[in-house]
C-alpha cells in the first residue's frame, strides 16, 4: 500500500530540507514529491518507500504529518496523451481525482474519492 504524507511548513528557506534530511538519514527513500506555497505556508505531499520508517523519522525530527492517506502509484508511459487517457478512464468510472503528482520513473501518484474504483478503472 502506498501512503501519501501531507506536511504543512512555514514558507521560508530550509523547511523543505528540514523534512527531507531526517528521511534520508533514516534510509527512507522519497519516491514522489510535490510542493507549493499556499497562504503563507508551504504544502508538501510525498510518498516514501517505507511509510512506518518515514513516520518515525519525521516524528523524531519534530515534524507533524498533517494528513496521511492511501494513494495509488500507477505506471504511466512517457508519451503525449497518457495522462488524459488515464484520467478519462477514471472520470468514466465516476472517480473524482483530488490529488495527482509524478513519482520517480514513469509513475503517477493518484489520490481519489474511491480508490477501489480507481484501481479497477486503471486496470
Amino acid at each position: 500500500m502506498a501512503v501519501d504524507f501531507k506536511v504543512v511548513l512555514e514558507d521560508r528557506p530550509g523547511t523543505l530540507a528540514d523534512v527531507l534530511e531526517p528521511l534520508g538519514k533514516a534510509g527512507v527513500n522519497v519516491e514522489g514529491i510535490c510542493g507549493f506555497p499556499c497562504q503563507g505556508q508551504g504544502v508538501m505531499h510525498f510518498v516514501v518507500n517505507d511509510p512506518a520508517a518515514g513516520r518515525a523519522a519525521l516524528a523524531g525530527a519534530g515534524i507533524e504529518i498533517a494528513e496521511e492517506r492511501e494513494v495509488l502509484v500507477v505506471p504511466m508511459s512517457d508519451r503525449p496523451g497518457e495522462g488524459g487517457e488515464a484520467t478519462r478512464r477514471l472520470a468514466e468510472a465516476g472517480v473524482n481525482v483530488n490529488l495527482v503528482y509524478l513519482a520517480t520513473g514513469t509513475r503517477a501518484v493518484i489520490g481519489a474519492d474511491d480508490l477501489d474504483r480507481a484501481r479497477t478503472a486503471l486496470g
